[in-house]
């Protein structure tokens, strides 16, 4: 018992007349013809995104001597799922001006198996694109995310991020810190009573 395919199918009438609408010569819209008075019916425009998708491809950070620069010349701070260091950058020669920001993300074996780590700094590389425009100019930002980034929710994600880098712009807007590296802090203990 098979199926037999030569039975004639019946189709609505309405279905007919739209089609044999769209065969006529006028009522083709080829994209590549130039375009023609507008007409009254006119499909509407499509709703502009209210975002620029921007990728991180020039903001990231890429060799290991610019991680080591930047943590040596910053201090570590503490978020809900992850820490964070800032630098301020260096102008470069060819660079006039402010240097642009760049962003780094740091996944240790720690963290989990590779698709796992794989799967945060995917997570933390988009909350980043949606909002490049609140990266501090002039500083290298490393992010640390913490095994949590995994299982939390995009939202609260994307919200944790856009704070670190409010923090970041605005501490970046005041200025460095100096902070004392650890060999120019002397051991003070208590005075020797004079003899």
């Amino acid at each position: 018992m098979g199926i037999d395919r030569a039975v004639p199918v019946a189709v609505p009438a309405h279905i007919l007349s739209g089609t044999a609408m769209m065969n006529q010569p006028g009522n083709l819209h080829n994209p590549h013809d130039p375009p023609d008075q507008p007409s009254e019916q006119a499909a509407p425009k499509p709703i502009q995104r209210q975002f620029q998708r921007r990728s991180l491809t020039g903001l990231r950070l890429q060799k290991h001597a610019d991680y080591q620069r930047a943590y040596n010349a910053s201090r570590k701070r503490q978020s809900v799922s992850m820490s964070w260091f800032l630098a301020p950058r260096q102008p470069q020669p060819d660079q006039g001006g402010n240097p642009s920001p760049r962003v780094g993300l740091t996944a240790g074996k720690v963290l989990g198996k590779a698709h796992e780590r794989n799967r945060i700094k995917r997570r933390m590389r988009e909350a980043l694109r949606l909002h490049t425009a609140l990266l501090p100019q002039g500083c290298d930002l490393i992010l640390h995310p913490r095994r949590s980034v995994l299982s939390l929710d995009f939202a609260k994600l994307e919200a944790e991020v856009m704070r670190i880098l409010q923090q970041a712009k605005a501490e970046a807007a005041r200025g460095p810190v100096q902070t004392p590296s650890p060999r120019s802090v002397r051991q003070s203990g208590p005075a020797k009573p004079a003899l």
